[in-house]
């Protein structure tokens, strides 16, 4: 019988956002239990993404899900901090792997063998799952933060940099979620 080998999916979501923690998951699937409809999560509607997420969860052999927050990004940049939201994931799955395929071209300091993949969320099942569960996740907080902070439409724009979100900031100023390292929140407090 063939051994197979546990290989995690790792993805990130939320580098481009001016607020809201990166958000990392880690998914190792289960070669028996296979899940149709896998793709990297920009690609899917926000209902399929829920619906693909609850399944995941259910079949995955271990997935994960981390984070680095506002002040780890400001502190160390997105980059390293995206890097250390994988490394979390990673390292807090159920199962170690013996192979880690990381979307992009980076990738953290793990235990284990490593590949970065660029455009992996699109080419590999575990990258897609782990970037599903990603998003869903950072999406789902955004929008419990639109009820902290009503008016600057975080449940809308997930903290990205629309138009609605930049006017937000100058009309009502920055919040404890927004990330002052980034150019547009600096100039706010340069005010």
């Amino acid at each position: 019988m063939e051994q197979t080998i546990l290989i995690a999916g790792v993805d990130e979501v939320g580098r481009g956002p001016l607020a809201g923690p990166v958000v990392a998951a880690a998914v190792i699937l289960d070669p028996a239990n296979p899940i149709t409809g896998l793709a990297d999560s920009k690609k899917l509607t926000e209902k399929r993404r829920e619906a693909l997420s609850l399944e995941i969860k259910e079949k995955a052999l271990a997935w994960s899900i981390a984070r680095a927050e506002v002040e780890e990004i400001d502190r160390i940049n997105i980059l390293q901090a995206s890097l250390l939201a994988m490394k979390r994931a990673v390292e807090t799955l159920s199962h170690s792997p013996e192979l880690a395929l990381i979307d992009g071209n980076h990738c953290p300091e793990l235990d284990c063998r490593m590949e970065a993949i660029i455009k992996g969320d699109s080419k590999e099942p575990a990258i897609s799952a782990a970037s599903i569960l990603a998003k869903v996740a950072r999406d789902n907080e955004m929008v419990e933060m639109e009820q902290a902070y009503p008016g600057y439409g975080f449940a809308k724009h997930k903290g990205y940099p629309t138009q609605q979100h930049r006017e937000a900031i100058v009309k009502l100023g920055i919040t404890p979620i927004h990330r002052r390292s980034y150019a547009p929140v600096q100039r706010m407090l340069d005010f």
